[in-house]
Formats: structure tokens, sequence, C-alpha cells
């Protein structure tokens, strides 16, 4: 029998003797974006505003496919383009572009419209969260439990990203401008996957000491029922 919800989040505290981190109620944004592309430093700034906020888990994933116009992304990543191109043909949309915010892995909108982006957010962050996480880290290890509200499937995936790096951009379409980006995802792993049925109980390696977090997500890319991180 599944533990009431607080119940279940007292129990996992208990089982813990390092920090804790419960933002299972976050709304996970996804901000995919470039240095190379023109139109996005309005995007990236709005995404270190939402840095700020506690409700809201911004992730920078930087792809690779405007290297080409005269300067190279240092946090460009191949597997950032394909997620993309995979929330493309969930959305059955024909292309990619950046800026592109995915909120929570079911709705999307161009990344500098800050008023849509928040109105997205709002709308978002109010719903139930579909899983309850709990994670706690010593030293190296990272231990991860959570219980699902529904049946699954669902992918685990652990994400691990820089607080914030300025760089001098000197080419391209943005030459001459200096930027702060925020929470850089710099990896990207699925760590299981998961029918939801039982509890989870996952240790996990770490390196370094960068954040991390935690995503539970329907395939597809679909719906992110649950995120968690820790600083």
């Amino acid at each position: 029998m599944a533990l009431p919800r607080p119940a279940f989040a007292a129990a996992l505290a208990l089982a813990f003797a390092g920090p804790l981190a419960a933002q299972d109620d976050v709304v996970v944004v996804e901000l995919y974006t470039s240095q190379g592309c023109a139109s996005c430093p309005p995007a990236d700034a709005l995404l270190a505003e939402l840095a700020e906020r506690d409700d809201v888990l911004p992730l920078a994933l930087h792809v690779d496919y405007w290297d080409y116009i005269g300067w190279r992304d240092s946090f460009g990543q191949a597997l950032f383009t394909l997620r993309q191109q995979s929330y493309a043909r969930a959305f059955h949309e024909r292309m990619v572009y950046t800026p592109q915010i995915i909120v929570d892995g079911r709705v999307h909108t161009i990344g500098n419209r800050p008023m849509e982006v928040m109105d997205l957010i709002h709308a978002h962050g109010d719903r139930p969260a579909g899983a309850e996480i709990e994670m706690s880290r010593q030293g190296d290890r990272l231990t991860v439990k959570a219980e699902a509200h529904a049946p699954g499937p669902y992918v685990v995936q652990m994400v691990r990203y820089r607080p914030s790096e300025r760089v001098d951009i000197t080419a391209g379409e943005n030459a001459g401008h200096s930027v702060t980006y925020r929470n850089i995802v710099t990896e990207w792993h699925v760590v299981e996957e998961w029918d939801g049925a039982a509890p989870l109980d996952l240790g996990l390696d770490l390196e370094g000491d960068d954040p991390v977090a935690i995503l539970i997500q329907r395939p597809g890319p679909g719906e992110i029922v649950a995120a968690a991180a820790l600083d």
C-alpha cells in the first residue's frame, strides 16, 4: 500500500542524514538557446530571472546547429539538439528554432516572449506533482527515492548544470556582446526506465560540485511529472 503523501515524505526525511531537496512541485523550464543566435540574449536574460525563483527549475540547453555561422557555442552539445528535435516530433512541429522554451515538457513558446512564458509557468504552477521525489547527497553519492501517483512508464533523468558563467562573444551574430548565462546544462543522462508501480530507490555516482536535478518524465518526450534539485 502506498503511504499517504505527508507520511511518505516524512519517512524519506528520516532515512537521510544529509541535505535534502523536496522541490517536486517546481515548474521545469527548458530553454533551447545558442551563443550564435541574435534573438537569444533576451531569452537568456529571462532564464536568469527565473533562476532566482524557488518555484521554477530553469535549464539552459545550448544547441549546436548555429555553430556554422561564425561562432561556436562553448556550451553547445549535439545531445541537446537531438532532445529538441524529439520534442518537435512530439509536438508535430516541422522544424526546431531558437530561442524556444518548453514548460514541463507539455507546452512551448518562443523564448523571448516573457509574458507568454510567464503565463505558461503560472498555468502549470498549480498542478499537483505526479510523483514525490526526495534526494540527498553524501560526498560523490546521490540517493534518489520517489513514489509515483499514477502508473508509468516514466523516464528518470539526471541533469547536471553550471549555475552561472559569463562569455565574451567575439564573432557571429552576437559579436561584441558579453552575456551571463545561468543554469547551463552540462550533462543529461537517462538513469532509469520506471514503471511507477513500486517505489524508486536509486544510488548514483556524481563527479564535481555542480548542482544536480532529477526529472521524472513521460516517454516521448512527454510531460515532466516531477522534478527536484540539489545545489
